[in-house]
């Protein structure tokens, strides 16, 4: 005890000093941007000089096979691409600080506007998808902890496992191929019927929100009809994971002794295992979902490819095919900051919730 009193800073006349709250709060500033700002750099470095490194000519990519030398090399001149990889290294960092992640070769518009075109069709579906896969998931866990061995913690698992292993792709094929083209009880591939396509006036970008607003009710079931079989299939697969890991969390918290002494004390199993061990783990899952929806934001390629989906996944997709650097290091820094800022905003959870962390 007198170690832990003589460690508290004091002043001369032996009062006790309290830190200056400004002090504190550039600290923690510092030890929680300093990370984001080198992973963020990091990031751009490798994927700008792997990008380089590739057998993929963004000038022929852009100009064809048949284009001559010289409009070869007035091309590579106005990129940039006759100076050293330092120096385009500098350029393009120098343009992202101030928001300019340049042109995209396959569009030649800038890539800031091509990625808040396709955006929000991929979060869209993303977050459909994880409100089925958490809606279903986190139950499916708790109930399978609670009857863990029985045949319905044995169809929980095989139901997850089936989730992990099929291919996205193969189960939207599969799904067309029955639901699609031979019951007819969704819409196809895309994001909506060519001829409903002008009947929506862009207001947030998210088809569902904006034909609600704009009271477009028929538009509306003509979009649902097409994203809820692909957000089903994602959907599918964050269930498998979220059921799993809320399993091995409750599991482990039921085998706690307060779990026994609730018990003891005349509390129902349900009340026990939802009210004070599903608490107990709540931040937990909250992560594991959060991280669910970061991989489900820039991991969807798959299925966006197989149902025509305009997203963000499609779009990298084809920038990684032609060698669109420009795209492919912006897409690759919005990923980054999904997935810091999710792994931030888990910590913070941490931080609120459980006092052992701060």
């Amino acid at each position: 005890m007198a170690d832990i009193v003589h460690s508290v800073p004091r002043s001369d006349a032996g009062d006790v000093v309290k830190p200056n709250p400004l002090v504190v709060a550039l600290k923690i500033a510092g030890r929680t941007l300093l990370p984001v700002f080198v992973t963020l750099f990091g990031l751009a470095a490798l994927t700008f000089f792997i990008g380089r490194m590739l057998p993929i000519d963004p000038v022929a990519s852009i100009l064809g096979d048949n284009a001559t030398q010289e409009a070869y090399e007035k091309m590579s001149r106005a990129l940039g691409m006759d100076k050293p990889l330092w120096y385009q290294f500098g350029v393009y960092v120098k343009g992202i600080l101030s928001l300019d992640f340049g042109q995209a070769l396959t569009t030649g518009k800038p890539v800031v506007e091509d990625i808040a075109r396709v955006f929000p069709a991929t979060i869209e579906l993303a977050t459909l998808a994880i409100i089925i896969g958490t809606g279903l998931g986190i139950p499916a866990g708790v109930v399978a902890a609670m009857y863990r061995g029985s045949w319905i913690d044995q169809a929980i698992r095989f139901t997850g496992l089936i989730g992990y292993s099929a291919p996205n792709f193969w189960l939207g094929l599969m799904g067309l191929v029955l639901f699609y083209a031979t019951f007819g009880w969704i819409g196809g591939p895309g994001r909506i019927d060519f001829i409903y396509e002008f009947d929506i006036e862009p207001i947030t970008g998210f088809y569902l929100i904006d034909t609600v607003v704009q009271g477009k009710w028929e538009v509306f079931r003509n979009v649902f009809g097409h994203i809820i079989l692909p957000a089903s299939i994602l959907g599918f697969g964050a269930l498998a994971y979220i059921s799993r890991m809320t399993r091995s969390f409750m599991i482990e918290q039921l085998g706690q002794e307060y779990i026994v002494t609730a018990r003891v004390k005349g509390l129902s199993w349900g009340r026990t295992v939802w009210v004070h061990a599903f608490r107990n783990v709540a931040v937990q899952v909250v992560t594991v979902v959060a991280l669910s929806y970061a991989f489900l934001l820039e991991g969807a390629v798959l299925t966006e490819t197989v149902f025509a989906w305009p997203g963000f996944g499609r779009y990298l997709t084809n920038a990684l095919l032609v060698g669109d650097m420009n795209a492919v290091v912006g897409c690759s820094l919005l990923v980054g900051i999904i997935f810091v800022s999710l792994n931030l905003f888990c910590d913070l959870l941490y931080r609120v919730f459980d006092p052992r962390t701060r």
